[in-house]
């Protein structure tokens, strides 16, 4: 037995008198609606109805049960109610994580915009280069650069990365614009990434992945640092499209090798499940998908 259903059809044949009306605001059987109402009996050991061939009556304990549940039944639809506007109306708090640059450039004007249309909304971002686990970290969506681990996250791909090697148009001038992969080795060069990761830029030649090893001047696990260096006729470094992406419009940094660069990086928006998705989490994808520009991948 459903006590809750049981209840609602009892609370029911009381008001309407009859087993047959409330079976037709119900939508069930005369009979399926007698035995909810006998089961409950049954659970509560006590006769709630006084049924006759004319009428239907409730029992004084009916009459102090019904008066109890009709505040637990009223509970249970505010609370569904609510449960359903929440779905249609963006409220509450969200989490949003995205690496710490593309975040501070990207993701965060995008969460203040969100801010702004959804009033009703407090919002959390995470700045981390560390992978986090959605479920664990109580985080409600994040933006990720690269392919994507076998999961159960719902992925929603919303543009692409590519890795490219630039320099300064005043290091060109002086040293000559490199034009394979290989003759990298004859530049001065910035490493940019993990400070363990070995000193190897990877490019595609003839359809297949090559390694260029390099010995640099200048090591970083900061873009803005390695950016900053090649700015200032450093060397070559190589980073992410998007973190030299204003020093390239503005002139002060060139593409170089850009024909043998890897294929663009997918970026996900990525999210625990999609099945009753709430509503904060679909409005921020739809937004996501309005205002970002997040395709990187173009040459």
């Amino acid at each position: 037995m459903d006590r809750i259903d049981a209840m609602q059809a009892f609370a029911t044949v009381a008001d309407l008198r009859g087993f047959a009306p409330a079976a037709r605001k119900l939508g069930l059987s005369p009979s399926g609606v007698t035995r909810l109402v006998a089961a409950l009996e049954d659970h509560l050991g006590a006769r709630l109805l006084q049924r006759t061939t004319r009428s239907v009556t409730l029992t004084d304990v009916g009459a102090r049960y019904l008066e109890r549940i009709r505040r637990i039944l009223a509970d249970l639809e505010e609370a569904e109610e609510s449960a359903q506007e929440e779905r249609r109306r963006p409220s509450g708090r969200l989490s949003v994580s995205a690496p710490i640059g593309f975040g501070r450039l990207h993701v965060s004007p995008l969460m203040s915009a969100y801010l702004k249309r959804y009033p009703e909304v407090s919002g959390e971002l995470r700045l981390s280069d560390r992978m986090i686990n959605l479920v664990e970290d109580g985080v409600d969506l994040a933006v990720r650069i690269g392919h994507l681990a076998d999961s159960s996250l719902v992925a929603r791909q919303l543009g692409e990365m590519r890795r490219i090697v630039v320099a300064s148009t005043g290091y060109l001038k002086q040293r000559g614009e490199p034009k394979t992969p290989g003759a990298i080795a004859s530049h001065a060069t910035i490493q940019f990434g993990a400070m363990t990761a070995p000193p190897d830029w990877r490019f595609v030649e003839g359809g297949r992945e090559i390694r260029v090893a390099s010995t640099p001047r200048f090591i970083t696990n900061s873009a803005d640092a390695a950016i900053q260096y090649a700015e200032q006729d450093g060397g070559l470094t190589r980073v992410m499209a998007y973190q030299a992406a204003a020093s390239i419009k503005a002139g002060r940094l060139k593409i170089v090798l850009a024909k043998f660069e890897q294929p663009p990086l997918p970026i996900h928006i990525v999210y625990p499940t999609s099945r009753l998705l709430s509503a904060k989490v679909r409005t921020f994808i739809d937004l996501a998908v309005e205002l970002s520009d997040w395709h990187f991948g173009g040459r």
